[in-house]
């Protein structure tokens, strides 16, 4: 009775902690304080594996608009926004920091019923610049168990062939997971007004 015991608690750890983990990330700009990291394929395992799991996506709306949007996103709040009145010469409009990140992620997640144990996932396109220092600040709030998606939604650039540089090597989009351009109302980040 008492190995039945144990094995059966074994069994529901390990069904809520992951097995695996992807690899530490070289760039330091992706790396986090928890150190959990999670391909794509491997997020969506924590998601079924786990009901609690929550999937939030920190990029910009417009982003989201015209790459498409994981369908289990059940948070959207971005970690930068593009701002329409500066220009930068690299990339068009300037990326400026969401000044009410930390307020609005945690109160969705408690709207959600989120503890700080609860599995917390943030992706944004690539798995670096944002998802990661998105995790460093849930963490200094408190929360234990927050990955990053180290391919993000779109993955990385492609090496060769005629579409060198686009961005469709692994990721959420492109390792056959659920997304949609259609985005949930509902889930949809909404300014602070």
């Amino acid at each position: 009775m008492r190995k039945t015991l144990i094995a059966a608690s074994l069994l529901s750890c390990l069904m809520v902690t992951p097995s695996f983990a992807a690899e530490k990330p070289v760039k330091a700009s992706a790396q986090t304080q928890l150190d959990l990291y999670a391909t794509a394929t491997e997020a969506w395992d924590i998601l079924n594996q786990d009901s609690r799991a929550i999937l939030i996506d920190v990029r910009d709306p417009i982003e989201i608009k015209f790459t498409g949007f994981a369908t289990p996103t059940r948070i959207h709040v971005p970690w930068m926004v593009a701002d329409t009145q500066r220009w930068n010469d690299k990339q068009g409009w300037a990326m400026v920091k969401n000044t009410n990140f930390v307020q609005q992620v945690t109160d969705k997640l408690t709207q959600l019923n989120a503890t700080t144990d609860t599995p917390i996932i943030m992706m944004c396109r690539s798995g670096s610049t944002r998802s990661a220092p998105a995790v460093d600040v849930l963490a200094e709030q408190g929360y234990t168990n927050v990955w990053t998606v180290v391919d993000g939604f779109e993955g990385g650039k492609l090496k060769e062939g005629d579409s060198k540089g686009v961005r469709a090597l692994n990721g959420w989009r492109n390792s056959g997971l659920p997304w949609s351009y259609k985005v949930d109302r509902a889930v949809a980040w909404h300014p602070a007004k």
